[in-house]
């Protein structure tokens, strides 16, 4: 006995957090468990500041960017700047709308968009602005509903019918909408009721040379030169209220802005990203962790990098495919290169061994002291992983070689999704017409000589070496008839060539005599056929399994949690990141990369100067900002001499974070996040305060680029700027 009480006691000395860098916590409880800590390490407010629903808080300028239909899941986060609904985001948030309005006569990419006047800011139907009014602790009301003879599928079932049921009792009579979460995989639950303005209008961008200065050849990494920003505004209708977009609306007046604090930063100074974070899985063991690096990342990087590897080629080839590629080049290779770091991250910080640990410990304290319902939890989990592995290996196949592989596929899958209710609509012109204004958006961006080459290197991937026969749909098999040389090339011309979905103007025919009697035409079309084959494999083989698995999984992962909770009793856990509000806090500091190698925490334009490369078109430098660095024209946005453009600190972050404002021990705005450095993206299953850092652009930068760079003076006078 004494023998496991000691390793016990060693396993708490390493697991409690010794760092208080760590954590996405939620708002509501920060009172309760981190203030004391906050403020510690130099917090200058309250909780109530942060946090309260009876007057304004700094919560009621942050905001949570979604897209009509989703707008729960929040792919980004704002800050609202000023008492005219003036938001700051980043760049790269902003990046689909920005292209969106560009074009070759109106390259807002290339050039940057800067408004005027309000009425020259663009709308952006579909993009949602969410601001929390409230969150409500519903644990015991769901749990009320469940019983322990319940199956995984009628848990999930009595959930989602209890959480539908609170969600529209506590809006009633409103104009708010509310979304139920579960909290530590499923031990708690969470309402978040919002606030949702639909009007979002773009109101300023600098070009890509500078929102998005580096590229993909630094993104994920430090040091970090990005003027990553852009600006926005929320509309709301004439009571203040949210409303559909229209020219009738006028600017939102928050309850709260930030404050901008032009004052700067130091090390070791506190910092606080205020936000909402998307996924992170801070509590997988040990099996995961070995898939995940060992299977899932390193296929889905080989077929990523086949996929870049054309589309950077297009790109390069002609600005007109820059424009149409830019936004889909720096979705694949966002989560491309962060596996590429996650795997060096799992491997350098030892995170299985780790977690085989904890396992190990977990396993003896559950033995010692008779918890039965956890004996046995890790082995079950080793078989599940065990079985999971083919599954999800197909599955990535499916998914990112298949269905999202080529454009052309997604199309057909798409407008096989929409035919199936053509036979509900009212108006059968309307809907065709919906379907042609649909194609006609999708072939905006789209090349038909690019997404063949993609198909090509799909194929070929495919039909390789570490897939079973039994995962390669029939369809995606080359036929005898291309037994001979470039025999990919051939199928995928042959398809390109024969299929409707690759010539715009025979789709767009095919809807205007669209019937019920053409639409089983489609179906004999080799590009839809080539979709139906990927997608009924997935579906019928793939997806029952590996949900039936992953099912498995999560209800084991509930009972871990619980376990981990019991066991540990006077740790504080955080909660994994689920898109809702979070607060993370730490300070600016450098990080040892690699042996001999000390980053400090701050760039400059003196950097930009040092990387400009006209020949490199991540690193060419817009000639009016070589001039104002020539000429020292920097205004009052300047540290030691040199305008500040980015710095690191020790926040816990995530994808969803990006654009979330950064705030100083006084609640001020000094900086959005945007990343977080290359050596410590895996922070979404092991933080290590010691290499862990998330990325900001420092406000001066912005506001130097808004002020002396696009001459916006007129919205820097909007903003309340602290000197």
């Amino acid at each position: 006995m004494r023998k496991i009480t000691l390793c016990f006691l060693a396993f708490i000395l390493i697991a409690l957090p010794g760092f208080a860098d760590e954590g996405m916590w939620i708002p509501m409880l920060l009172k309760k468990y981190n203030i004391e800590d906050m403020q510690k390490a130099g917090f200058k407010l309250t909780a109530e500041d942060i946090y309260d629903i009876n007057q304004a808080s700094l919560k009621d300028a942050v905001v949570g960017l979604g897209r009509e239909g989703s707008p729960f899941q929040h792919f980004c986060t704002g800050e609202i700047v000023s008492d005219e609904g003036l938001m700051i985001t980043n760049h790269h948030c902003a990046f689909g709308m920005i292209q969106a309005h560009s074009s070759l006569e109106h390259n807002y990419l290339r050039d940057g968009f800067w408004a005027n006047s309000k009425k020259e800011e663009l709308t952006n139907p579909g993009t949602t602005a969410s601001i929390l009014v409230r969150m409500e602790d519903v644990t015991e009301k769901i749990n009320a509903a469940l019983n322990s003879n319940m199956s995984e599928e009628e848990r999930a079932k009595k959930i989602k019918e209890v959480s539908r049921k609170l969600e529209a009792e506590a809006v009633k009579g409103t104009n708010l909408q509310a979304n139920i979460k579960p909290y530590f995989n499923g031990n708690q639950y969470f309402m978040s009721v919002f606030k949702i303005y639909r009007d979002v209008r773009l109101v300023g961008a600098p070009n890509s040379a500078i929102g998005k200065f580096g590229g993909d050849t630094d993104n994920w990494t430090w040091p970090r030169h990005t003027g990553d920003f852009s600006v926005l505004r929320i509309y709301a209708g004439p009571d203040n209220e949210p409303a559909a977009v229209s020219p009738n609306n006028v600017p939102y007046k928050p309850a709260k802005f930030f404050k901008v604090s032009a004052r700067g930063v130091k090390e070791g100074d506190f910092t606080m990203v205020f936000g909402y974070p998307g996924t992170t899985n801070e509590y997988l063991t040990s099996y995961a962790i070995d898939q995940i690096a060992s299977v899932e990342d390193p296929h889905k990087i080989k077929i990523r990098t086949a996929k870049l590897d054309v589309i950077n080629a297009a790109m390069e080839s002609d600005e007109l495919l820059r424009i149409k590629y830019a936004a889909k080049a720096a979705n694949v290779a966002n989560a491309w290169k962060k596996w590429q770091g996650e795997i060096k991250g799992l491997e350098r910080f030892s995170t299985a061994d780790n977690k085989r640990i904890l396992e190990r410990n977990f396993n003896q304290w559950a033995q010692a002291n008779g918890k039965t319902e956890y004996i046995g939890l890790v082995d079950r989990y080793k078989n599940l992983y065990d079985a999971r592995q083919e599954y999800i290996l197909a599955a990535a196949y499916a998914t990112e070689a298949g269905l999202r592989g080529a454009e052309v596929i997604e199309l057909a899958r798409n407008i096989k999704q929409i035919l199936e209710v053509y036979d509900q609509a009212n108006d059968k012109e309307i809907f065709k017409q919906r379907v042609k204004e649909y194609i006609q958006s999708f072939y905006k961006d789209y090349d038909v000589a690019t997404d063949e080459r993609i198909l090509v290197e799909m194929l070929k991937l495919y039909n390789n070496e570490d897939l079973d026969n039994q995962w390669i749909p029939e369809v995606v098999r080359l036929s005898p008839k291309y037994a001979k040389g470039n025999a990919y090339e051939r199928y995928a011309a042959d398809l390109f060539k024969k299929s409707i979905f690759a010539h715009e103007d025979r789709l767009l025919a095919f809807v205007n005599n669209l019937n019920d009697k053409t639409i089983k035409k489609i179906e004999k079309d080799p590009i839809y056929m080539m979709m139906e084959g990927i997608q009924n494999l997935f579906m019928e083989k793939i997806r029952p399994e590996l949900g039936r698995i992953e099912r498995e999984i999560n209800s084991l992962n509930r009972l871990w949690m619980a376990g981990l909770m019991e066991m540990q009793p006077d740790k504080i856990f955080y909660p994994d990141a689920n898109s809702t509000l979070r607060i993370a806090y730490g300070k600016v500091a450098g990080y040892k990369a690699l042996d001999a190698v000390y980053y400090t925490p701050y760039t400059t334009l003196k950097g930009i100067m040092e990387k400009d490369n006209p020949n490199i078109y991540d690193y060419d430098v817009p000639q009016k900002l070589r001039e104002l660095y020539k000429n020292r024209d920097f205004g009052p946005y300047t540290q030691d001499g040199e305008v500040p453009v980015c710095f690191i600190a020790t926040n816990h972050t995530t994808g969803g974070n990006s654009g979330s404002p950064v705030l100083d021990a006084e609640g001020n705005l000094i900086g959005l996040n945007f990343d977080r450095a290359w050596e410590g993206v895996m922070s979404d299953m092991q933080y290590s305060p010691e290499i862990c850092r998330n990325i900001a652009v420092d406000i001066r930068y912005v506001l130097f680029i808004i002020d002396k760079y696009a001459g916006a003076k007129h919205l820097i006078e909007e903003m309340e700027i602290i000197h």
